[in-house]
């Protein structure tokens, strides 16, 4: 990534804006955006890589005794927040690295970096469009949130129905002003539910911008008085949250390497052997692309969120889609993540399995041209067409028993995150849910 500064011209840019307070972001292993916040006479050494923070103190990142972990801000990453305080903020987004001057591997975002680097190997660029989709909730009157909607809307649904458009107008305009380029804005099929779309970019950057993303939907909408949740599935009965991918690879010369003008499908042979390595390792890589008990909540049938794995060009029922536009806007569409997912761990085991498949040459399955719920479990079974995992601890053993995904986050990585998926369904696994008293309470 090319930076849009360096260091003297940041600091000058800096001190002209009249910047007082200075973010250093990361994200820890489960996703969750970590904060140290700096003066601007700190910003210098911030700068030259000096601030340390206690890395023990970050679920899944080390030890106690070796707890020294450095901040290296990414000069291209500094903006500063639009929103008027008292004093005005900025941000860089930061990389973890040890104390010895190595990059930490239980840094998400070293991960990507380095199966970006695969990929650049290669020969290629991963170049990624995410849809976040989220909710927007009353809050009661503790300021806690509820699950009482802002309106009664639908897909695509206008004012004055779509109550939380004014709350979503401000998302994007603020979005604009910190250098998104927003593609689309709209009200999506549940009541309360939102999609804001931007323009796609390579991987690190949209894995950035996703992070950045949440944090901007969540203050404006509190400013409105709502509450905004990237919870996949907040309600029985509607459509759950999702944020499929769009993704691409691009020659190092900028050409889509998904085209091919004489080809089947004008899809190239590099863009069949990716969707046949995306399919081949999805059980594998499920556990980090939905990675809460709540993710699998959405993952059924019946509400728009895929559960079988194939593809088609031709309807939305499987894992993947391949959406109709070709040239340089050749993609392939996953449709089961959801946003919850770590942004860096999930596009790193993608573009791992997609590499996997070009340098192993697999080809797909044939497509599935009908809505994969009309078909029996017989057909199913015939064709070989295996669904995603039911859960999270199923989900998980499946991430154990695959080799590659476990290769592209690292022994560490892949041992904290299991750890804190097993604790979640441990604990999930021993709570009495209201479903459980309502049903069984005055039965036996």
């Amino acid at each position: 990534m090319d930076n849009k500064y360096n260091k003297e011209e940041l600091l000058r840019k800096a001190k002209e804006l009249e910047v007082e307070f200075i973010h250093l972001q990361f994200t820890d292993i489960l996703g969750v955006m970590k904060n140290v916040s700096i003066t601007i006479e700190q910003l210098e050494k911030a700068l030259n890589n000096e601030i340390m923070f206690d890395g023990s103190s970050i679920d899944g990142f080390v030890r106690i005794e070796e707890s020294d972990m450095y901040l290296r801000p990414d000069l291209s990453t500094f903006v500063v927040f639009p929103w008027v305080n008292q004093a005005k903020e900025a941000r860089l987004i930061c990389d973890v690295y040890k104390s010895n001057g190595k990059p930490f591997n239980g840094c998400p975002r070293n991960t990507l970096k380095n199966i970006i680097k695969e990929g650049e190997d290669m020969g290629y660029i991963f170049n990624v469009g995410p849809e976040c989709e989220f909710f927007l909730f009353h809050t009661d009157e503790k300021g806690e949130p509820s699950l009482e909607t802002h309106d009664n809307a639908g897909y695509f649904d206008l004012a004055p129905v779509d109550l939380g458009g004014n709350a979503r107008k401000d998302m994007t305009t603020t979005l604009k002003k910190m250098g998104f380029q927003i593609e689309a804005s709209h009200h999506e099929v549940a009541p309360g539910q939102h999609e804001i779309d931007f323009e796609y970019a390579d991987a690190l950057t949209t894995a950035d911008n996703i992070m950045t993303f949440k944090m901007v939907v969540r203050i404006i909408a509190q400013r409105h008085g709502l509450h905004a949740t990237f919870m996949p599935k907040p309600k029985f009965g509607i459509n759950g949250s999702g944020m499929h991918i769009n993704m691409s690879l691009a020659t190092l010369d900028g050409k889509n390497a998904f085209y091919d003008e004489s080809n089947y499908m004008k899809f190239s042979d590099t863009a069949f052997n990716f969707l046949g390595g995306v399919l081949e390792h999805a059980r594998g890589f499920s556990s980090l692309t939905n990675p809460t008990v709540n993710s699998y909540k959405r993952l059924v049938p019946g509400y728009e969120a895929p559960v079988m794995i194939a593809w088609s060009a031709s309807n939305r029922s499987p894992l993947i889609r391949i959406p109709a536009k070709r040239g340089q806007s050749t993609r392939i569409e996953l449709r089961n993540p959801d946003p919850s997912a770590n942004p860096y761990l999930a596009l790193a085991a993608i573009l791992k399995s997609g590499l996997d498949g070009i340098k192993n040459k697999m080809d797909p399955p044939p497509p599935v041209t009908r809505n994969l719920y009309e078909m029996g479990e017989e057909e199913l079974e015939e064709r070989n067409i295996k669904s995603l995992p039911s859960n999270l601890y199923e989900a998980i053993q499946e991430l154990a028993k695959d080799e590659v995904i476990k290769d592209a986050i690292g022994e560490h990585i892949f041992e904290k995150f299991t750890d804190a998926a097993l604790y979640e369904w441990s604990a999930y696994s021993r709570y009495i849910s209201k479903w459980e008293l309502d049903r069984y309470l005055r039965k036996f």
